[in-house]
């Protein structure tokens, strides 16, 4: 199909009057107004029908499919696309096109009589052409589209109906009726010409087919006759048409008309409300179509064939104005009038952009009813009236070229609501969707027989609206919700104490009392009801529940009617014992003569007592309430009384008003639920003000009720991070968790196996569970099985689509805004829940910032957004500062030069800034709902513009010098990109001819042009600080204090403003995946999503670490069974699969599974060509190149490498990044190949840092050779790394990597002189590290710096000093919930417990129900270090309760850990602590009481320490402990004299005689001052109820 030429896009400076004439034909733009309405006139013309056939049938597949809003995306676009083409094409050949009525195109060339033969021949070529060009559309779904055309001449009426505010244009007449029956004659790519046109034209040009049977002609060809030239009779007809284009640019003068506000107020009453408010607001006009649900009437009128042509014009004048009057009423909009072969049709819309209501279906089958009842009866000359309803997603919005188009709506149910109208005459019918919605009655409605319809499939169930009618039964006892049993009511304590208040009152005092809860939809209001329900049933009352519905509203009396049938006991028997039930219950307490006063009432057949013959209606309807007040006092004497009421606001006044005396009068509980957004009635609003009644509002619930009922809804225990969208409403949650169910979106697994995989695409488990111990599952059963759930890695939940009943509910709080406020949130909604003011001025580029903030102040005063609020960076104070160091706190710097404020450098320096202009979504999936009601293109368009404008930020933030947060990752893919020649972003260009068409060849991977300050100039400080070399520790430590206390902020790395990455993370690298994604730009979002990987691991977020690399790992797809046949869905360079492999084995380590972290390791070494051995040859062999060969090789690096060679420093980055984690992995056994395999891991990552040559890598590197050789036990290497660290420390200040890589060697520094025993230097350098790491925000090395501070505060007895470490880690841990730092943290608590003379930081139970919980964690037991200490801790608590059986169970883990330690600081506790659980044992342990393993003997244990001493040679601040416990086991060298010997505790011994070198800090009382921390109870005071509290944890 040739598309033609693409009409650019629509200006947006055009004028409103060429916006308003680009909506409406010639026909009104230049006519001239000529009186009061109907206006009718007359002309000649020619008439061409465009019918595109299959359109129906298209629209029944998609709507087969059950993917409402992504079909009607398609079908829209496809439309869109084909209809614009032609109707570019008619604009071209001068014809007018007068509307476009859904697959029905009708254009129209006004000339006169003897003008009409030229113009038929000129409207057939165009119709010819059409055919040729546009006649076949073949689409991918398989059902092709084709035209079929009419065409008529002669005598055309024109009749513009309506009144002042709202017209309509109508064409009538014989040879309108002559075009469709022509185009209905037609087959699929035929023209047909009427028998009036053919004898109009010049029959001797046209090659013609006669169908004598129809009176019509069908037409083959056009003659070519010499001499006749088309292009002469082209532009002879052009003189015909004096409204033709006189310029190139446009294809319509109408568009070009001078500003006439006479013909703009004319035009405006041609267009909807919605629209014109739209366009008056300057609204884009690709930005006004939308998909939404809304609900459609169609109204059909068949008049008699004997009315005169002004009698129908005033026919259809007075319904037009009826219709529009009631659908506005109920909220609807008359959108389109049209004529048809037998009468007229009117379309109404209700629901449209700014019109939804709540009650939408309900609203349109009354009105749809009264608007059958008028016609019926006051429209004379009507044969037939019939109206359907139907209810669906549709498209809302622009279709048509840029000249010419028309605001309508597409979609299934449009064809199904014209399809009703005829398989349903003369009847109000509605189909089944319409009808449950409603929530109406049944009675109101009648099933209708199914019947078959043309190109519907499944039409679904159908029924008949027969309008409101009197209830014919009351209603029966029940509430909108039963109660759960297996989910308690969640966080509403309060709410039920108010109603068990009222119990009290009413008890106590004898009087009526009512109890109103009110609360938005979906608070749990209903929920509620049922838990008073059943308390209240438990407690022997008598409970009376009703729910009402909208409808009730209007019944007078019918709340109380049904409340006293439940009474009664009469709304659930059979209806023939009906009246002998009421009449049992009746008996003794009203007369006998007066029971016939409930014969309307409860439908029953009493007979008519003379005394109740003499009563007037009033005098009844109060001898009824007094005998039901009589009834209902009798009741309460016996048993008490309570009405439970559902929906309370759609309670009738005649109930309110009942109710109010009956509380004065009845002691009765009345307990109602209201909606607060209804306005009460008088009576209601009176109820309310009574001393009697309380008003109870229902808040939102708390955000951990909301994860528990979402864990209860789910069965599961834990959800994973991205579904933790608490919004504080029970039915959001509800609905949601269901809807995940019934996609099948999520994943179940066991929360007890968890076992080492060797996939990667297994893991998701073993990540969830690695963030779920900060909140575990309490008060489950030993043998219950837990699961936990996880999202499947096909499931991008960003686009995921909301359930319908919550999208519903968020289009109707959206509607409720102004057109401007919903024009923001609808492009916020784009940019994601949290949105910066710059991105969004951006998206909205015709408002200026005050405006902008005008309507962002107005939508945060209504909740609807919010100013984004995030925990501060730093504390006010530090929580560890000792007095001896002094810390320069952050000065204002003055501004400086700033670039363009709407530069995306000016967002990058506010994000850097207190986010006072970061803003989110404040209402509940408001966000979702909007983001839905864009087309797909304009998404894409939208998407793009926020990616284009993001881009340029997605680096490390400017007090880290800017670069990748993958090391020079730009300039490791700026090769692969230059050489495709072609955008990374895929070319996207709108095939809509309304919408902006959008090039996106502009986007690209960010290129090393782009790069932000990557630093590679030193500065002039650096020079003159060269030749400064520091040799020693306290060299070093006084260059540490010298910088500390600069007062110059321009010096001072920390006075510089706070590290900004997390926000760059958050607002600008997370968003930016997102829309790559969307736009289905892979290769970019695969880029951004190492970039967010890899700052996520910068930041110690390793959950949202292994969150990106899934996104990543399903862009790539399953990875192929064998290496030659894996080929990736997105084209990557191998730097980045190696940045892959290497950012996944990192997340591997952190998760514990160390064998896949191994083999990613590998992989990723073996992808950027260093290959690590496999074998010990190869090891020895790779050793000597590394120690030899390599370290001849390396040559000097320039200090400011060009552009070519940061390829090859992004390269050394990851080669050293993948060595320190393999040196890492192997390091964690102790195994003699291991250990090989580690030595060679950080001899190749020394050799790839030193080649690096940046000062900072090989610090750190030298610091982490310093670490393995003290836990490999080389005291020699340990040290002289350690002074090489020391000695290349000098330039370090210059960066922020260099202050990290300063950080790690002052937390090295205060370990090895912890293990060396040097305490107080250790106390003195973990200070300062700390406050560098608070400082740098790196929380797993500020942990690691607690660990070894705690420690040396804990050998030095300085436990108050201890404590407030312990809180200060806590404080980091447990917002991360890191296990390995859990366990740690643990581990000290124990240590506390034992040691430290009455302080307590974490009860014993507490740290035994982590351990219990956690000790199958593939983490800890990747730890052996660690969790040595912490059974053996354990092991030795409960030896000294003698609770030998758990005592057995902890040393016998403690046995096998043993072996697999180090002579770490961790390991070497550990064998501290497993040693004196040992003497402990000797001492305290009776024979034979272990069942499974026998306990070590004295010579055992002795092996223990010998080993210990062979081991542990770098750790001697331990070695006089472990001499004190072999000088005791072996002064006891006989079981009998140990136990005969009243002796002490060995540990206190040892503690107090340990060689320590001297008091540091005498004084601790400071440390309060910056810590404000609270002193903790005595462990003898919780010692008594140890007892309880382990049985407790145990079981």
């Amino acid at each position: 199909m040739a598309t033609g030429e693409r009409v650019a896009a629509l200006p947006p400076l055009w004028p409103v009057e060429a916006r308003l004439a680009a909506l409406l034909p010639d026909l009104l733009v230049f006519r001239k107004p000529r009186g009061s309405e109907p206006e009718l006139a007359t002309a000649q013309g020619v008439l061409l029908g465009v019918h595109v056939t299959g359109f129906t049938a298209l629209m029944d597949r998609f709507s087969l499919t059950c993917k409402s809003e992504h079909d009607m995306d398609k079908l829209a676009h496809i439309f869109s696309y084909y209809i614009s083409d032609i109707v570019e094409h008619v604009l071209c050949f001068g014809g007018d096109i007068l509307n476009i009525t859904g697959n029905v195109l009708l254009a129209l060339w006004t000339v006169k009589q003897n003008q009409l033969s030229d113009i038929i021949t000129l409207v057939a070529k165009c119709s010819l052409e059409i055919q040729e060009k546009f006649g076949i559309y073949h689409t991918r779904e398989g059902q092709d589209l084709k035209l079929k055309i009419g065409l008529s001449a002669g005598r055309i009426s024109q009749v513009i109906v309506g009144d002042q505010q709202r017209q309509y244009l109508l064409v009538i007449g014989r040879d309108v009726d002559d075009v469709q029956v022509a185009q209905r004659l037609a087959q699929a790519n035929e023209i047909v010409l009427s028998w009036n046109c053919w004898k109009l034209c010049e029959q001797y040009m046209f090659e013609v087919e006669i169908m004598r049977e129809d009176e019509a002609v069908k037409l083959r060809d056009m003659r070519i006759i010499d001499p006749f030239d088309f292009d002469e009779h082209f532009d002879k007809c052009l003189d015909y048409l004096p409204h033709y284009r006189t310029s190139a640019d446009t294809l319509r003068t109408a568009l070009e008309l001078d500003p006439d506000s006479a013909l703009e107020q004319t035009l405006r009453k041609h267009i909807t409300k919605n629209l014109l408010k739209k366009i008056d607001e300057g609204q884009p006009m690709e930005y006004i179509s939308e998909f939404r649900t809304v609900t459609m009437v169609l109204v059909s009128l068949e008049f008699n064939k004997t009315a005169w042509m002004l009698h129908l014009c005033h026919l259809i004048q007075e319904a037009a104005l009826y219709i529009s009057t009631v659908i506005e009423k109920g909220g609807g909009q008359l959108s389109q009038i049209f004529m048809f072969e037998k009468g007229c049709m009117f379309f109404c819309v209700f629901g449209l952009p700014g019109d939804k209501k709540p009650d939408e279906c309900a609203h349109a089958l009354e009105s749809s009813f009264s608007i059958f009842s008028f016609c019926w009866e006051n429209l004379a000359e009507t044969k037939l009236v019939s109206v359907s309803i139907t209810n669906g997603p549709v498209f809302c919005g622009v279709i048509g070229a840029v000249a010419r188009h028309e605001y309508t709506v597409i979609g299934p149910k449009v064809s199904l609501v014209a399809r009703m109208i005829t398989a349903y005459p003369g009847l109000v019918s509605c189909d089944e969707v319409t009808y449950l919605r409603s929530m109406l009655p049944a009675y109101n409605f009648k099933k209708l027989p199914e019947k078959m319809m043309k190109n519907i499939s499944n039409p679904g169930k159908m029924y008949e609206y027969l309008g409101h009618r009197r209830c014919i039964m009351f209603g029966k006892r029940h509430l909108a919700r039963d109660r759960n049993k297996n989910h308690p009511l969640l966080d509403r304590g309060k709410e039920l104490e108010a109603f068990q208040m009222a119990q009290q009152e009413c008890l106590r005092q004898k009087k009526g009392q009512a109890v109103l809860y009110e609360g938005g939809k979906g608070y749990g209001k209903s929920q509620l009801l049922a838990e008073i329900n059943f308390l209240a049933q438990k407690e022997g009352h008598r409970v009376l529940p009703l729910k009402l519905k909208e409808a009730d509203f209007k019944q007078c009396f019918y709340a109380i009617q049904t409340l006293m049938a439940i009474f009664f006991d009469i709304d659930t028997c059979p209806a023939y014992y009906r009246q002998e039930c009421l009449h049992k219950q009746l008996r003794g307490i009203v007369e006998e003569p007066l029971y016939c006063l409930f014969n309307d009432l409860f439908f029953v057949k009493f007979p008519l007592s003379f005394k109740v013959s003499h009563m007037d209606d009033l005098t009844r309807q109060k001898k009824v309430k007094a005998c039901f007040f009589q009834v209902l006092q009798e009741a309460v004497r016996e048993t008490p009384l309570i009405f439970l009421i559902d929906e309370a606001q759609y309670m009738d006044a005649a109930s309110w008003e009942f109710l109010e005396t009956l509380l004065s009068t009845v002691p009765i509980i009345m307990v109602m639920t209201l909606t607060p957004i209804f306005t009460l009635c008088g009576c209601a609003q009176h109820f309310l003000q009574s001393s009697q009644a309380v008003l109870v509002p229902i808040l939102k619930l708390a955000t951990t009720s909301l994860l528990r009922m979402a864990c209860w809804e789910l069965g599961v225990v834990s959800i994973p991070q991205e579904l933790q969208m608490c919004f504080g409403n029970p039915l959001y949650c509800e609905v949601l968790c269901q809807d995940l169910l019934s996609k099948d979106m999520l994943l179940f697994h066991d929360l007890q196996k968890e076992e080492e995989k060797s996939k990667w695409e297994t893991l998701s488990a073993n990540a969830m569970k690695s963030t779920m111990y900060g909140i575990l599952p309490a008060g489950c059963e030993e043998d219950q099985e837990l699961y936990i759930c996880t999202v499947k890695d096909n499931v991008n939940l960003d686009t995921v689509l909301l359930p319908p009943l919550l999208k519903e509910i968020a289009v109707n709080q959206l509607d409720q805004l102004n057109l401007e406020e919903q024009l923001l949130v609808k492009c916020a909604a784009v940019i994601g829940h949290s949105f910066h003011i710059d991105l969004l001025q951006h998206l909205l580029p015709a408002w200026n910032k005050n405006k902008l903030l005008q309507v962002l102040r107005a939508l945060v005063d209504m909740h609807v957004l919010r100013w984004f609020n995030r925990s501060q960076e730093l504390p006010a104070e530090s929580i560890l500062v000792p007095s001896s160091i002094k810390i320069i706190e952050q000065t204002k710097e003055e501004k400086k030069k700033k670039p363009d404020a709407d530069s995306p450098l000016s967002l990058q320096e506010e994000l850097s800034l207190p986010q006072t202009e970061v803003l989110a979504f404040g209402v509940p999936l408001l966000r979702e709902a909007a983001w839905e009601l864009w087309p797909k293109a304009q998404q894409i368009a939208l998407h793009l513009e926020c990616a284009c404008f993001l881009q340029d930020l997605a680096c490390r933030c400017g007090s880290c010098q800017g670069g990748d947060f993958v090391p020079f990752h730009r300039f490791a893919v700026c090769s692969a990109k230059s050489c495709s020649g072609t955008s990374r972003f895929c070319s996207y260009k709108d095939t809509g001819s309304v919408l902006t068409q959008v090039i996106t060849d502009r986007l690209q991977l960010p290129s090393p042009q782009d790069s932000f300050q990557f630093q590679t100039k030193p500065f002039r400080s650096q020079e003159t600080f060269t030749s400064e070399r520091c040799r020693t520790e306290e060299e070093f430590l006084d260059q540490v204090n010298r910088k500390l206390a600069q007062s110059s902020p321009d010096k001072d790395m920390l006075t510089r403003k706070p590290c900004h990455c997390e926000e760059i993370l958050q607002f600008v690298l997370s968003p930016l995946t997102r829309h790559c994604l969307v736009i289905g730009e892979t290769t970019c979002a695969f880029y951004y999503l190492l970039e967010a990987a890899a700052a996520s691991l910068d930041l110690s977020e390793n959950y949202m670490a292994f969150f990106y690399l899934r996104k990543a790992s399903s862009l790539l797809g399953q990875p192929s069974a064998f290496s030659f046949l894996k080929k990736h869905k997105v084209k990557i360079c191998q730097f980045e699969e190696a940045t892959f492999c290497c950012l996944r084995s990192e997340v591997c380590f952190n998760m514990g599974q160390i064998t896949l972290a191994k083999k990613l390791a590998r992989q990723a070494l073996r992808l950027l060509k260093r290959s690590f051995p496999w074998t010990w040859f190869g090891v020895f062999f790779q050793t000597f190149l590394e120690k030899y060969w390599r370290s001849c090789s390396l040559s000097e690096s320039p200090d400011n490498p060009s552009e070519n060679n940061k390829k090859k420093l992004a390269v050394l980055q990851q080669q050293v990044r993948c060595l320190s984690l393999l040196g890492q992995l192997y390091n964690l056994d102790t195994t003699a190949s291991s250990r090989r395999f580690a030595c060679l891991a950080t001899l190749m990552q020394k050799n790839s840092a030193e080649e690096f040559a940046d000062e900072a890598q090989v610090v750190s590197t030298y610091v982490a050779l310093s670490q393995f050789s003290q836990n490999m036990g080389d005291r020699d290497k340990w040290l002289q790394c350690e002074q090489m660290a020391i000695q290349k420390s000098s330039l370090c200040w210059f960066s922020r990597e260099g202050l990290l890589a300063t950080a790690r060697l002052m937390q090295a520094l205060a370990y090895t002189k912890l293990c060396l025993g040097h305490l107080d230097f250790s106390i003195k350098l973990g200070f300062q590290a700390h406050e560098i790491c608070r400082h740098l925000k790196k929380p797993a090395l500020e942990n690691l710096v607690l660990s070894v501070l705690f420690r040396s505060a804990f050998l030095k007895k300085k436990f108050d000093l201890c404590v407030r470490v312990l809180e200060s880690q806590w404080a980091l841990i447990s917002q991360s919930h890191d296990v390995l730092g859990l366990a740690c943290f643990y581990s000290a608590c124990l240590d506390l417990l034992l040691y430290g003379k009455g302080l307590l930081c974490r009860s014993f139970g507490e740290c035994l129900h982590f351990i219990q919980h956690c000790e199958h964690s593939c983490i800890l037991n990747s730890q052996s270090n660690v969790m040595l200490g912490v059974h053996s801790s354990l092991a030795m608590w409960f030896a000294q309760d003698s609770q030998w059986n758990l005592v057995e169970y902890h040393i016998s883990k403690a046995r096998q850990l043993v072996k697999r330690t180090n002579a770490s600081l961790f390991g070497s506790h550990g064998f501290v602590r497993f040693l004196e659980c040992h003497v402990l044992m000797l001492q305290k342990m009776p024979e034979g009481v272990f069942m499974h393993t026998p306990p070590e003997t004295r010579s055992q244990t002795l092996k223990y320490c010998k080993e210990f001493f062979s081991r542990c040679v770098t750790c001697p601040v331990y070695h006089q402990w472990v001499s004190e416990l072999k000088t005791f086991i072996m002064r006891y060298g006989q079981r009998e004299s140990m136990s005969s010997t009243n002796i002490a505790r060995p540990f206190d011994t040892c503690l107090t005689t340990i060689w320590i070198e001297g008091e540091f800090l005498e004084e601790n009382n400071f440390f309060g001052r910056n810590l404000g921390m609270q002193r903790f109870d005595r462990v003898s005071d919780v010692k008594e109820n140890k007892d309880e509290e382990i049985q407790e944890c145990v079981c």
